[in-house]
């Protein structure tokens, strides 16, 4: 297939990439460079089915016309739109950076896709449509859906523009509803976070909040690989999963143990005060996960075996090995 990917020069979108083109696939990547990174595409660079562009994608005029030759070479079969802001923080600083970059982005995706009559797309949504529900698992069919972030409100609002536009020209849709995903290139998270900071200061973790925050974390690899077995098993004219672990999860508090272990042993860890790291942050959450483990797939890692994977990838990244 001839497949476009926006966000493709992220974390998760070069990934991806990377899977596609190993199995065979053309790949289009479209990126903006605010968060992703060009030296996470330089193994990708000289693939001959690797093509990128740098555009910024709420710009309709400049995305469309970047899809447009890239279409016009061969087209496109189908678009996985991962661009996004991942900064959950400035987005409720400023809602007009998750109305730009999370919901325009789809937007915008949307409109080319029904000009040029592209009918399929993947998209990347989060956990953070849910809201904060407590202890409750969280089911594809949990509601009322009150997310308590800017950037969950605009993946939510994403979620039913895709829903939308399958009543009129859409043909099929997949809808990918991420947790904590972890693992290299790190760009941002709690393990890279925390691993930074106590390079700075190797003698104190300063946490924020007071460390039993507790949620899924899923690896990239086994996210990647749950994609493609979702996009080649699920049938439906709207698929929706929840992608992770099917765990309780790791806390705060064993992450910033294990990184002082594995970086500066003996270093104190300072609290802070709530569960809550920062506004928007759901404090616990866990995902159920028989959706998609009755389509067959399970991961290969849990929660805690994907912190201890990507912790040992990390400080070799951090310490440029």
């Amino acid at each position: 297939m001839r497949v476009s990917i926006t966000g493709v020069a992220g974390f998760i979108g070069c990934n991806l990439a990377a899977a596609l083109l190993a199995r065979g696939d053309e790949v289009v990547g479209f990126d903006n460079l605010s968060l992703g990174s060009k030296s996470n595409l330089r193994a990708l660079v000289g693939n001959a089915r690797f093509q990128f562009e740098q555009v910024h994608l709420h710009d309709l005029d400049a995305y469309g016309d970047a899809l447009r030759r890239a279409h016009a070479k061969r087209p496109v079969d189908e678009i996985w739109h991962l661009a996004a802001s991942s900064d959950i923080p400035a987005g409720i600083a400023d809602p007009g950076i998750d109305l730009r970059d999370t919901y325009m982005t789809t937007f915008n995706t949307l409109a080319v896709m029904k000009e040029l009559g592209i009918g399929t797309l993947a998209f990347a949504s989060s956990s953070a449509i849910y809201g904060d529900h407590g202890e409750r698992s969280l089911s594809e069919d949990t509601g009322p859906l009150f997310p308590i972030s800017n950037y969950g409100a605009m993946k939510l609002a994403s979620e039913a523009a895709i829903s939308a536009a399958l009543e009129s020209y859409l043909k099929r849709a997949f809808i990918f509803r991420f947790p904590n995903v972890i693992g290299v290139p790190a760009t941002h998270g709690v393990v890279l976070d925390f691993v930074r900071k106590l390079k700075a200061t190797p003698g104190r973790l300063q946490v924020l909040g007071d460390g039993t925050q507790q949620k899924s974390y899923l690896h990239v690899e086994d996210l990647v690989n749950a994609m493609l077995f979702i996009r080649a098993r699920a049938g439906e004219r709207l698929n929706y999963y929840n992608i992770g672990p099917g765990d309780d999860g790791v806390s705060v508090r064993d992450i910033a143990q294990a990184v002082v272990r594995a970086v500066a042993p003996g270093a104190s860890i300072a609290f802070g005060v709530g569960n809550r790291g920062w506004v928007g942050d759901v404090p616990r959450f866990a995902y159920a996960t028989e959706k998609l483990a009755r389509l067959g797939w399970t991961p290969s890692l849990s929660s805690a075996q994907a912190i201890q994977k990507a912790l040992a990838q990390i400080v070799a990244q951090e310490s440029g090995k």
